[in-house]
């Protein structure tokens, strides 16, 4: 088993990121390779900090050479390869602050949301992400991976210099991974803060809805919000999505539908299409995600 270093003080808390969706394009996957290419002996030793459920599982795909450094512990500096970042997005702060300066381009990420505002305040330029698109139920539960009907090759996708380390490691599990360049990952990266903001949102107007729930009995409600985002995403970005992101995130959700739903960790996720209306209405011009905003003001979340 990996090394795991004792705790004193709590700093940040275990990462619950395990779930949303997104697609990518095979034509713009660089290196892709089946879960039969790697086995342990390859995975390359990292440093997993937070022990919640993802960073176990991550833990478990590995050799028994990765260290696992638990709440208040400083990031050793002299251990070297990735460093897989698992713990909830308001933490991270805390986590970059006990990181050493030096192997801060060695942090990879595992977090939902959009993380791009916050990469750029600390300059992080290019950071390693992961889109991890398979489910951990429980504590030491082995993952299950996020394959659906219109992407059963699955979903997860890794970005970074660390990417090929990070899917062999998920091929050892017996998860799917591509590594894709920035552009195509920006783009999957986009269609999952959709898939998770227009999902929560849908669900929490109507109490106890779960994934499922929202995909066959609100169906009309998350396609029109979905259509929204991903227009007002792809002007702000400058980008196209592929046609179909209706069905691809629809397609996710028949895939979790147990998933409950609620409007969580708002600056990382809906909050980031809130700030584009903001900006809007400031310069004078129409609310690009107007039903968006009549949503969150209907459950007072503005």
């Amino acid at each position: 088993m990996a090394t795991a270093i004792s705790i004193s003080a709590p700093l940040w808390s275990a990462c619950s990121c395990s779930r949303p969706a997104a697609t990518g394009i095979a034509s713009r996957v660089r290196v892709r390779a089946s879960s039969a290419m790697a086995t342990a002996t390859d995975v390359l030793p990292a440093i997993i900090v937070g022990g919640g459920r993802v960073g176990k599982a991550l833990q478990g795909m590995g050799n028994g050479k990765d260290v696992l450094v638990g709440r208040g512990e400083v990031v050793p500096a002299e251990f070297d390869g990735p460093i897989f970042v698992c713990t909830r997005n308001d933490d991270l702060d805390a986590v970059l602050q006990a990181t050493p300066s030096s192997r801060w381009d060695d942090l990879v990420f595992f977090q939902n949301g959009m993380l791009d505002p916050w990469f750029e305040s600390k300059g992080l330029k290019d950071a390693n992400q992961v889109l991890a698109y398979f489910a951990v139920s429980k504590l030491g539960e082995p993952p299950i991976d996020g394959k659906t009907d219109t992407n059963p090759e699955g979903l997860t996708a890794a970005f970074g210099k660390w990417a090929p380390a990070i899917a062999t490691r998920l091929h050892s599990g017996g998860l799917s991974c591509k590594v894709l360049d920035k552009d195509a990952f920006q783009k999957q990266m986009l269609e999952k803060l959709i898939w998770i903001s227009a999902f929560m949102l849908v669900g929490a107007r109507h109490p106890g809805a779960t994934v499922g729930a929202v995909e066959k009995e609100y169906r009309a409600e998350v396609v029109s919000l979905i259509a929204e985002l991903a227009a007002a995403a792809a002007a702000e970005r400058a980008i196209s999505f592929d046609e179909g992101i209706e069905e691809r995130l629809c397609a996710y959700s028949r895939a979790v539908t147990h998933f409950p739903t609620a409007v969580k960790e708002f600056k990382w996720r809906n909050g980031w299409f809130y700030s584009l209306t903001q900006n809007a209405i400031s310069e004078g011009k129409p609310d690009p995600c107007p039903l968006h905003t009549s949503w969150l003001q209907e459950l007072k979340v503005i």
